[in-house]
């Protein structure tokens, strides 16, 4: 037993350093870290496009200083833990040492190594779906009732950190009807667990509630800009990217959780994986949203890949197996991370371009990935944004406006100025301060939204100008414009309720 956790020990540790060296020193937070971040600064029990655990460990962030390798301590942290507990979802399944070194390191070196790079809740999500899938089984191995209240305690903080989680519970409900397990239907216990994860998400409940359901709007605006856009057969050629080099244990694992006689018990989690791929290809949802169902899959799959590589010829496919993943990873290394320098990437872009990390959302390939050049330039936005606040501090309250969250977000991360930067766009519009008369403004705007900027907002102030931009050639941010406009000549606060009020009414 020792051995086996000093080997768990191992892949933890290697995990952490593989998550810290994913990232080179030429890049900065990605901007959706930046909102995450800011969500802590700003505690409720809800935000317009997620629940609130991630504002939670975003203060908790802050309060150890808030440092970026703290930013990145948590996910890594996440991703650990679920390697963790698919070793101990494969001792439950009296998996051998090889099972657990199998499927670890098919865990280690796959899409959780990009997942796992930012701070956003789908860390934390993918963790608690493989968790709650590891009580069940104890569950329904021990007909313990304890498991069915820890399962609906993790049910309730998943959803508290991500609604996606909703649709395990959617999908594993047909799925207990199809077998034998569905005599869970008849436990009274069952129905006081759910009791408890309502009254664990209730406050986010209410909270909707309160808010007019903002989750409704993000749904449709996210169906309209984004999911209409999914197409069903990159969905499924994703799902055998994400873990491409387990996915012979994968499938292992289906057939394991149907026709195994040591899975019986458990063999629910087989149509639990049908009907939950089966609602995220009706509802035409985006790829990564089916992780979670795969950590179980890789335990089951490597405890039956382990039982069948026991005897004969067969056993020499044990070091083959585990060596699979490894050799798809390496050339993946070289690639898939921010590892390498803008520089070092627009001088050789054949490898990005023949995997189409090149193009960007609007279908055009760019010189960067696009989500390396969304961690680019944020620095230097702050620090503009700093010196043209501290050059209008003395004249009067001022106030900075952004187009977008990842310059607000960046601008209230990075400044050593105090400011609290707001925006239009995402949560930013819940967190105006219009207690208070602003005299100066400065408005960061996209480059391509920015030429008309001063001849609209000049008449308000006295004095306006062009103050500098983004020039960072790697950065999206690249040619973002900083406008300073000082001394209002009226109180610019009933024209920003207004704006406000005109936003929300869309929500």
């Amino acid at each position: 037993m020792k051995k086996n956790y000093l080997i768990l020990f191992f892949f933890i540790i290697l995990k952490f350093i593989l998550q810290y060296s994913l990232i080179g020193p030429e890049y900065e937070l990605h901007r959706d870290e930046y909102l995450h971040l800011d969500q802590g600064n700003h505690l409720a029990w809800g935000y317009l496009s997620v629940p609130p655990v991630n504002s939670w460990l975003a203060l908790f962030i802050k309060m150890l200083g808030g440092s970026v390798f703290w930013v990145k301590f948590f996910p890594a942290l996440f991703g650990a833990l679920t390697i963790a507990v698919v070793w101990k979802i494969i001792e439950e399944l009296h998996g051998s040492l090889y099972a657990k070194i199998l499927a670890s390191t098919g865990i280690l070196l796959s899409v959780l190594l990009r997942v796992n790079m930012l701070f956003q809740p789908t860390s934390l999500e993918i963790l608690l779906w493989t968790l709650m899938y590891y009580v069940l089984i104890l569950y329904f191995n021990s007909e313990k009732i304890k498991w069915l209240y820890a399962a609906a305690v993790i049910f309730g903080i998943g959803f508290l950190n991500k609604y996606n989680i909703a649709f395990s519970v959617l999908g594993m409900i047909p799925a207990l009807i199809l077998t034998k397990q569905r005599e869970i239907f008849l436990q009274p216990h069952l129905y006081r667990a759910g009791l408890v994860a309502l009254i664990i998400i209730f406050p986010n409940l209410l909270w909707q509630y309160n808010n007019d359901f903002p989750v409704i709007h993000h749904m449709k605006e996210l169906t309209e800009r984004q999911l209409v856009h999914v197409d069903r057969f990159d969905f499924f050629k994703s799902q055998i990217l994400f873990f491409i080099g387990s996915v012979l244990v994968i499938m292992a694992g289906l057939y394991a959780f149907l026709f195994y006689k040591p899975f019986e018990k458990i063999r629910f989690l087989f149509w639990t994986y049908i009907m939950t791929i089966g609602l995220f290809v009706f509802f035409k949802a985006k790829d990564y949203y089916a992780i979670g169902l795969y950590p179980v899959f890789i335990a089951a799959g490597s405890v039956f890949l382990a039982s069948v590589f026991e005897k004969g010829w067969k056993k020499i496919l044990k070091p083959v197996f585990v060596i699979i993943p490894v050799l798809l990873f390496l050339p993946l290394y070289q690639v898939a991370f921010p590892n390498k320098s803008p520089e070092y990437i627009i001088s050789h872009p054949e490898n990005y371009k023949k995997m189409g990390l090149l193009r960007w959302e609007d279908g055009k390939d760019h010189s960067l990935p696009q989500d390396f050049a969304d961690m680019q330039g944020w620095k230097e936005l702050a620090h503009k944004v700093d010196q043209e606040y501290a050059r209008l501090s003395p004249s009067g309250n001022t106030l900075v406006l952004c187009d977008n969250y990842g310059q607000a977000g960046a601008i209230n991360y990075y400044s050593n100025k105090g400011i609290q930067a707001v925006s239009f766009n995402a949560d930013y519009i819940n967190w105006f301060n219009l207690r208070k008369k602003y005299d100066n403004l400065i408005r960061v705007k996209e480059s391509f939204g920015s030429k008309d900027e001063l001849k609209e907002t000049s008449p308000y102030f006295v004095s306006s100008k062009a103050a500098d931009s983004v020039v960072n050639p790697f950065a999206r941010e690249k040619g973002t414009a900083i406008f300073s406009f000082e001394q209002a000549k009226i109180d610019i606060r009933p024209k920003l309720q207004a704006e406000i009020d005109e936003e929300k009414s869309e929500y």
